[in-house]
């Protein structure tokens, strides 16, 4: 199997190549580990990447493989096949409880977190393991269902991104958040281009209270849908 890591990101190589390629190695609190639903064991095990690691400054795989969101992983066969598409790759919304002063979560909701992440991780082994007898490969019936497919929303939304990354590019910052936006009305459950157009207008802002509030504003909405792993029935 071989793992390819793509992040989306406008800023190129240089936005993160510090995450990706560290000089030495991160530290992350332990607050941050039990947000992103980190084992002490995942933690200890982590190591620099040594697969291949894409940056994607136009979001192009974000729309070829309908990924509205990060992280998401799309399982592709030897044969190029693709046996899952897009889905939430082991993320739930625990975040929305943390406690936005200390940055702590609940004990159920980092358990949860936890166990969710887990039971990821094992259907991936199993399709690694199985190959096309994993009960986890879906029947091309099976992933035209879970997949959503272009709508003419989507590309002028799509369109409109791309043209506020051309303007911001240029320096022409009020007019790309113009187009941004528009983006934002047009797709708005494209949280990459939302969270890529606030980190644009300044470093932070995509985790900041204008984020936070579109999550609120979700309510009873899942900001991660979560991955369904129910048995293939082929």
């Amino acid at each position: 199997m071989t793992i390819v890591s793509v992040a989306f990101d406008t800023g190129g190589p240089d936005a993160v190549r510090a995450f990706i390629r560290p000089a030495v190695p991160i530290v992350v609190p332990a607050p941050m580990r039990e947000i992103m639903s980190w084992t002490a064991e995942q933690y200890d095990n982590a190591a620099t990447p040594t697969y291949p690691c894409l940056i994607d400054e136009k979001h192009v795989v974000a729309e070829l493989y309908d990924m509205p969101n990060v992280p998401m992983a799309v399982w592709i066969d030897e044969n190029g096949r693709i046996v899952r598409p897009a889905e939430s790759a082991g993320a739930t919304d625990g975040f929305r409880k943390m406690d936005r002063t200390t940055f702590t979560m609940p004990k159920d909701v980092a358990d949860n977190g936890r166990a969710v992440r887990a039971r990821y991780v094992a259907a991936l082994r199993d399709w690694i393991e199985r190959g096309a007898g994993s009960r986890y490969v879906l029947t091309p019936e099976e992933i035209r269902e879970r997949s959503a497919g272009p709508t003419e929303t989507g590309a002028l939304g799509a369109a409109s991104f791309r043209l506020g990354q051309y303007l911001h590019g240029r320096g022409e910052t009020a007019l790309a958040k113009r187009w941004f936006d528009d983006a934002r009305r047009l797709c708005p459950e494209r949280w990459t281009f939302f969270r890529q157009a606030l980190h644009l207008e300044e470093t932070g802002k995509a985790s900041g209270p204008e984020f936070q509030a579109a999550v609120e504003a979700l309510g009873d909405r899942p900001y991660y849908p979560p991955a369904d792993l129910e048995p293939s029935g082929h």
